[in-house]
């Protein structure tokens, strides 16, 4: 984890006369778990939506393996290899979890309106079966296998998460960025989850930036925390090294007092 696969430059971005976010500056190591924190309203998902291309920043730039994407749409960010999931669910609730993921795949395919009409006599049939061999590796890796033909829409909340982690997978992305990842989950949902998030670390080697207001979560499984408050970068470091700072307790806490904060900040570690 030496080299920075994400550096974010001063990046500012207005909505009118609302600043969402004011000269926001971080890097994120290659192989690392990063997470986002802030209270409601600090500018998290808008840096998410900067980094992803949703949004287009007033200044400053975004650089992914040293290549500048700031002007860059959102599918050629995803060709690069950066994955995304989303805060609200963005499922295709009609289609089954198999088709689902198959989608995450689609940027990938090489035949085209040509060649794709004649999938028994061109490439196109091997194409399919070798994106769905990828596509059950994940399938099994999520352990999803008993819902792989069940509609999206149909399923739980947890489970529908779970699918989105999946279609962001497909992708084959270097980075991706989940947005609220265990919004909505209950404990052992979590725990699967925040499983699920390191083993794809781990054994994928993906590099994780995460938004996620569960601190015990944050606090076990980062490698470094970004505090944001009101758009401004409080601070960035170790999740302790964070926790620890009095800045961060009076925004993110709303305490001031030196016994109380160390108190919260054991339970929530």
């Amino acid at each position: 984890m030496t080299n920075s696969i994400l550096k974010v430059e001063n990046i500012s971005l207005a909505f009118g006369g609302v600043k969402a976010l004011t000269d926001v500056s971080f890097e994120v190591k290659q192989g690392s778990v990063f997470s986002i924190i802030g209270p409601n309203g600090a500018g998290k998902t808008s840096m998410l939506n900067c980094i992803s291309g949703r949004y287009r920043p007033n200044s400053g730039s975004v650089i992914f393996n040293d290549q500048n994407v700031t002007n860059l749409r959102p599918n050629d960010r995803a060709d690069l290899g950066m994955g995304r999931t989303f805060q609200n669910l963005a499922l295709f609730g009609h289609m089954s979890v198999l088709d689902n993921i198959m989608v995450g795949r689609h940027h990938q395919l090489k035949n085209n309106w040509i060649t794709g009409p004649l999938y028994w006599f061109s490439n196109a049939q091997k194409e399919e079966l070798a994106h769905r061999r990828k596509v059950e590796e994940i399938i099994d890796f999520l352990e999803i296998s008993h819902i792989r033909k069940s509609t999206a829409g149909t399923l739980s909340y947890g489970l529908r998460k779970r699918v989105e982690l999946a279609r962001a997978m497909a992708l084959n992305p270097k980075m991706i960025l989940l947005d609220d990842p265990m919004a909505g989950m209950n404990l052992e949902e979590k725990e699967d989850m925040a499983r699920y998030i390191l083993d794809l670390n781990e054994e994928f080697g993906i590099t994780v930036v995460m938004i996620e207001h569960d601190m015990a979560v944050v606090m076990d499984i980062s490698h470094e925390v970004m505090v944001l408050d009101f758009g401004k970068k409080l601070i960035c470091g170790l999740p302790d090294e964070v926790m620890a700072d009095p800045h961060v307790k009076r925004a993110y806490l709303g305490i001031e007092d030196d016994d109380e904060d160390e108190q919260i900040v054991e339970e929530a570690s």
